[in-house]
């Protein structure tokens, strides 16, 4: 049988972490492909791949590797934890350690895998000012002038965190998608939505910008962690359970932590008449 398979194109990765679902490529020893065009197609679950975020892995100086992260509207992302930990789980094993370090928008992160097998990465410190994280005005961000008395809290990109008595109970499509474009995020926010299920565990749902609903995230559960810790809600170690999940964070003095489970779904190549169509 005559092998189907294009004789070039674009190989990628698909992985996720806790049902958070990523498109990876590996751009080392090249130059990074993706551009916002090209991410908006591959986010496409009809027309394209379909992802919450694409992770770009480049080549780095200081560090392992460099992450460059897109959401699935082709709009540029910040941070990404389960991409980072899926990213890291791949690079762990590619350069035969339990360890790596790598870059992105927040600086020189690290993960490391734990005995238990889980990945865990450092997200680094909360950003708990209001110009960066960044809102549109002053306000006091474990307490935003928004109905609900939400909370915010930066990880390299914004977190809008609402504890309600139910995340289940909650309209997520309607309520995130009201408060994601809301003025005083200039950038967009995700935005969360918490309740205490039992000491130190909560339960959470997201809604994330530029992608909408999602079963897990990975930079929203440390916000959320962050928030609740700060209300008096919950301790610096707190296990999450999401739609697609359970992630782990620890608030520790060099960061804020996440662990939780990796997939390497599948590889692939992207044609080369897909890559000329979206150019």
């Amino acid at each position: 049988m005559k092998d189907a398979r294009p004789s070039a194109g674009l190989p990628f990765m698909k992985m996720h972490g806790a049902g958070n679902d990523f498109v990876v490529i590996d751009s080392r020893g090249r130059e990074p492909v993706t551009h916002a065009r090209l991410a908006a197609a591959l986010g496409d679950r009809h027309r394209g791949v379909g992802f919450d975020q694409l992770a770009e892995i480049r080549a780095a100086e200081g560090a392992d590797y460099a992450l460059d992260f897109w959401n699935a509207d082709g709009s540029r992302a910040g941070a990404c934890g389960n991409a980072s930990r899926c990213v890291a789980d791949y690079m762990m094993a590619v350069l035969g350690r339990d360890e790596v370090t790598f870059t992105t928008e927040r600086g020189t992160l690290a993960a490391v895998r734990r005995a238990d097998g889980l990945v865990s990465v450092n997200m680094g410190d909360p950003i708990l000012d209001w110009r960066g994280v960044p809102l549109a005005e002053e306000a006091d961000l474990m307490h935003l002038p928004l109905p609900g008395d939400p909370a915010s809290v930066g990880m390299g990109n914004p977190h809008c965190v609402f504890f309600v008595p139910d995340a289940e109970a909650v309209d997520l499509a309607r309520e995130g998608a009201a408060v994601e474009h809301h003025p005083l995020f200039p950038k967009a926010t995700n935005v969360e939505f918490a309740s205490v299920t039992g000491p130190d565990r909560l339960r959470m749902r997201v809604w994330e910008r530029g992608t909408g609903i999602t079963l897990a995230c990975g930079s929203g559960a440390c916000a959320t962690a962050v928030a609740a810790h700060l209300r008096g809600l919950t301790g610096r170690r707190v296990k999450l359970d999401l739609d697609g999940g359970r992630l782990e964070i620890d608030w520790q003095v060099d960061g804020v932590w996440m662990a939780g489970p990796t997939a390497h779904v599948f590889d692939a190549v992207l044609t080369p008449a897909f890559l000329a169509e979206h150019a």
